[in-house]
Formats: C-alpha cells, sequence, structure tokens
C-alpha cells in the first residue's frame, strides 16, 4: 500500500489547542459494518454514521461491555538544561534505556543537537545534570543522568514540562499537567498521553460502572515515535517502533469473561486496542503479557479481539490513522475524516473523538 494513500488536508484552525472539559467533546460514531442498530441511543444520518457527545458513550455502551482503559502516565518528558558552553539546550526524553539498578540512561531527542556531542554534559539545575553516552543514527542522544530510580522520577517531576505534541504551537501551561494526563493515568513512563483517555471523567467512568460496564486497565507507554509521519514510499515498509506494554491476568480475566458472556471490548484509544491485539491468540483469547510491541495495524489486518474504538482524530500519513483504516477500511476512514473536517471537529490530542462500533 503506497503511503500517499493515507494522505488528507485539513485546516490548520482546526488544530485544538486546548482541551473541552472531559466528556464534553464532540463524538462521531461510525459503524464498521456500515450501519448502526435499530435501537442505537443517537440520531442515525444516512451515510450510516451518527454524532454526539463523548459523555453519550454511557448511553453507548451495554450492561456487560468492557472498556479496556491504558493507564500510563505521561512524563515531564520536556527538560532545559544549559551545556558546558554556557548555551542553551532542550532535550524530551522518548526512551528508558535504564538498567533495574543504578543511574537513569534515555534515548533522547535535543535541541541544539549538534552541539551535544559524545562526552559533553548538560545541566538542568544545579543537582541534576547528564552526560551523553551515545550518539544514534538518527539523531537521538542516550544521555545517562546522575540519578536514578525513584530520585530521578521526583526530579523530573520537580523540573521538567509536560510534552505537548508539536503540532500544538504553544507553551506548555500548569493546567496541562491535568488536562493531558487522563483520569486513571497511574504508572509514569510515557512521553504523550493516549488521547482517547482524555474525554472520561471520574464520574463517566463511575456511571459506566454502575450501569454494568466492566473496566480493565492495561499500560503501553507511549513514545515519541507515535508522532513520526510514515516516511516509506508503502506503508509495508515503515520501521514500526516499539512500546513497553503490560497486560495483567486479572484484566485478561475481565476481557475475556467479557467475551464469554456476549459483551464488547471497546478499547480507549489506539495504545490500548495494540496491547490487546499483542495479547491475543488467533482465538482472540487475551493472555497476561509484559515486554515490547512494535505491532503495526494498517487496512488487511485480521482483527482478533477489540470489537470498538474510540480514538481521537489522527495525523495524515501516520501510523494511528492506518489503524483506524485498518478497522474501517481507507475509504471510509477518509470519509469520515473529510465529514468531521467538513462540521469543524477539533483534531488530534485535545480534539474531538471518534467511535467505532
Amino acid at each position: 500500500m503506497l503511503t500517499s494513500d493515507f494522505d488528507f488536508s485539513f485546516p490548520e484552525s482546526q488544530i485544538a489547542l486546548h482541551p473541552l472539559p472531559r466528556g464534553t467533546a464532540r463524538l462521531m460514531v461510525v459503524p464498521k459494518n456500515g450501519k448502526l442498530p435499530a435501537d442505537f441511543p443517537l440520531p442515525v444520518e444516512s451515510e450510516g454514521w451518527a454524532f454526539g457527545k463523548t459523555e453519550d458513550l454511557i448511553h453507548i455502551l451495554k450492561p456487560g461491555d468492557a472498556l479496556a482503559l491504558n493507564d500510563t502516565k505521561v512524563l515531564r518528558a520536556r527538560l532545559h538544561g544549559r551545556m558546558e558552553n554556557g548555551s542553551i539546550c532542550e532535550v524530551l526524553l522518548i526512551k528508558s534505556c535504564t538498567d533495574s539498578s543504578g543511574p537513569a540512561i534515555w534515548e533522547c531527542l535535543a535541541k541544539p543537537g549538534k552541539k551535544l556531542t559524545q562526552g559533553k554534559r548538560v545541566d538542568f539545575t544545579s543537582d541534576f545534570s547528564a552526560e551523553v553516552t551515545n550518539v544514534l543514527p538518527e539523531g537521538e542522544r542516550v544521555l545517562r543522568f546522575n540519578l536514578g530510580g525513584e530520585a530521578f522520577f521526583q526530579k523530573l517531576e520537580q523540573t521538567g514540562e509536560i510534552p505537548l505534541p508539536p503540532y500544538i504551537r504553544r507553551a506548555p501551561e500548569a493546567i496541562d499537567a491535568q488536562t493531558y494526563q487522563s483520569v486513571f493515568a497511574e504508572h509514569l513512563g510515557s512521553v504523550a498521553a493516549p488521547t482517547a483517555s482524555l474525554h472520561f471523567s471520574q464520574e463517566l467512568l463511575n456511571a459506566a460502572v454502575q450501569k454494568g460496564i466492566h473496566t480493565a486497565k492495561l499500560t503501553l507507554h507511549v513514545g515519541a515515535g507515535t508522532f513520526r509521519p510514515v516516511q516509506t514510499e508503502t506503508a509495508e515498509e515503515h520501521p514500526m517502533h516499539s512500546e513497553t506494554f503490560s497486560l495483567s491476568q486479572s484484566s485478561a480475566d475481565v476481557l475475556n469473561a467479557t467475551h464469554k458472556n456476549g459483551g464488547r471490548i471497546l478499547a480507549v484509544g489506539t495504545t490500548a486496542s495494540r496491547v490487546l491485539e499483542t495479547c491475543a491468540d488467533a482465538s482472540g483469547i487475551l493472555h497476561p503479557q509484559s515486554g515490547e510491541t512494535r505491532l503495526f495495524v494498517y487496512p488487511g489486518y485480521a482483527w482478533k479481539t477489540v470489537d470498538a474504538l474510540l480514538t481521537n482524530f489522527h495525523w495524515p500519513r501516520s501510523t494511528l490513522f492506518m489503524l483506524v483504516c485498518g478497522m474501517i477500511g481507507t475509504e471510509r476512514a477518509k470519509a469520515a475524516y473529510t465529514e468531521a473536517i467538513r462540521r469543524e471537529f477539533r483534531l488530534f490530542s485535545y480534539g474531538d473523538a471518534m467511535l467505532i462500533l
């Protein structure tokens, strides 16, 4: 498949720079088979799709369904420091290479990268610094920090910034520490939020549980590779980035029981869907696992266990948009995006949502 098949245009004015209150973003519902059920709780248009708010999920989901939630927590992964020659630099942590003990070691993006050569030191505060131990072929720097373990993460929380995506062209604000984090975020490790999760308030989750909808948590630490557009001529040539994940026995049990009892599994976000599909066997049974996944979903992929997907609107030529196309087909996905853009939906991380059902 040509990467150009996954291209589309959009007005830059529709990039959401700030979020709406949780649950109030707009929602576009797109059926996988082209038709929503007769008892669907929102008005269904002639094209087969429906529109509402993300808080309408409580009416769309049924007792016995399950939400698969990515409980990763976004790091304050952007650091500003000073090099030995006095120049200012910026570092974005993208992937941990840390052993079980010792100092924190991370792959990083750096600006200006050319001056951060091997052996150079960066000071972020008087007691927080790092040394460049390697320069990777794609230009990433490997930094070894002077702190490790809990002390490293505490210092990062004190000195770092929330790493808003590059297309949100504004400086981070204090409120982003809350709004760019899901209400169920627990395990530190992501450099980007699983953005479909941002639509859930605690009240909406409570209402779902009261209705008899199950919740199952899993973890995938989102890396910076999620923002990289596919640059190869064909999608199949793209070297998919790896991300650390885990699925517990208890969550696998909840989700397997959901299917056994006739319910649907709704993956909240592309990250949750990749964990589930990584952990499912050919018959759709989920098994607890942890490790690294490079699962790349695009048209032709045979889904094993995910029944429905809640996701935001994604950048053209991205692996995230390709995953959406892998669920409903490229032409239908592009038609849905065209309609959402025509209706002035807010796009990308802080934007509106699509429910594929």
